[in-house]
């Protein structure tokens, strides 16, 4: 899952401690819904309760793949907001370690704004998330024009049999902070979201940590539709006859006044985890990804 890129909204006004991932994953794709649309879903446009947390359909069935993703990314729609201008690229990479998934995502985006001029914003994030689920190890590192904003790093564990888990924080201060139950990491996060557009579930409310915020979990509310052949055929051989759904997913903080989102996240999911035709809103400010590169390397011959 794209992680959402907190720099950015650092930068745009918003609070970045309440905006993790979300991906690849987290920072992401097509314009499926605004801000007040995906709220207007939720009951009062609250969302989802921690209590009951909806998360999918059957994640055994899904096989993800390891990748190489690059996108190039432009400005799609400003509402007068503080960003003039924005351009820039995103870089997603898994690495199949056998018993675990390796991650980063290097994004890097220049804009133009009314307040601060020229602006370079600079995120990257590493992961390594254990394939059972269990277990996440965490870096994320925000920079705004070469100077350090936050840096999140840590581990976090979820122990399902007795429900919920812990985050032990190293930076930015050291600290623990405990996982509700339903909690997901980001590649179960995933697998999560194929598995409920592939059963046609409409929509689920999962909760995420994926290690880009230093408060634990949060809301994320995911809508999935049109899973079957894509209607335009992707440019890459190993997308070929691959299934795949759009997607749109919005990540909310824990507080319960909450009522939009703090980031939103739109694509084209294909079965195996890789994601194109991203739409990232800001709230003042849209970009489109376009997936530029693709490699998909050969499964571990021994693990």
């Amino acid at each position: 899952m794209l992680a959402a890129p907190a720099t950015v909204l650092a930068e745009t006004g918003r609070n970045p401690l309440l905006t993790h991932n979300s991906a690849p994953n987290a920072a992401v794709q097509p314009v499926l819904a605004s801000g007040k649309a995906v709220a207007a879903q939720h009951s009062a446009g609250a969302p989802p309760s921690p209590e009951a947390p909806i998360t999918g359909g059957d994640t055994a069935a899904i096989v993800l793949t390891a990748q190489r993703a690059q996108y190039d990314l432009a400005l799609s729609e400003s509402s007068g907001g503080n960003t003039l201008s924005a351009s820039g690229s995103m870089t997603y990479t898994v690495h199949d370690a056998c018993t675990a998934w390796s991650t980063q995502q290097h994004l890097d985006i220049q804009s133009a704004t009314r307040s601060g001029g020229a602006v370079t914003m600079v995120s990257d994030y590493t992961t390594l998330e254990s394939k059972d689920g269990r277990h996440l190890v965490f870096r994320t590192v925000q920079k705004s024009n070469n100077t350090v904003l936050q840096t999140i790093s840590g581990e976090a564990s979820l122990e399902p049999k007795q429900g919920g888990g812990v985050v032990h924080y190293e930076k930015p201060i050291r600290k623990t902070v405990k996982l509700p139950p339903g909690t997901m990491f980001p590649m179960a996060h995933t697998a999560a979201i194929i598995a409920a557009a592939k059963q046609k579930t409409g929509s689920i409310s999962p909760l995420l940590f994926d290690g880009t915020g230093d408060d634990g979990a949060q809301y994320t509310y995911i809508t999935a539709f049109k899973w079957g052949a894509p209607e335009t055929a992707p440019p890459f051989p190993a997308l070929k006859n691959m299934l795949a759904a759009r997607v749109h997913v919005a990540f909310f903080g824990r507080a319960q006044e909450t009522i939009l989102p703090d980031y939103e996240i739109g694509m084209r999911y294909f079965a195996n985890g890789v994601s194109d035709m991203l739409d990232m809103d800001f709230g003042d400010f849209r970009m489109a990804g376009t997936l530029r590169s693709l490699t998909i390397p050969s499964a571990p011959k021994q693990c």
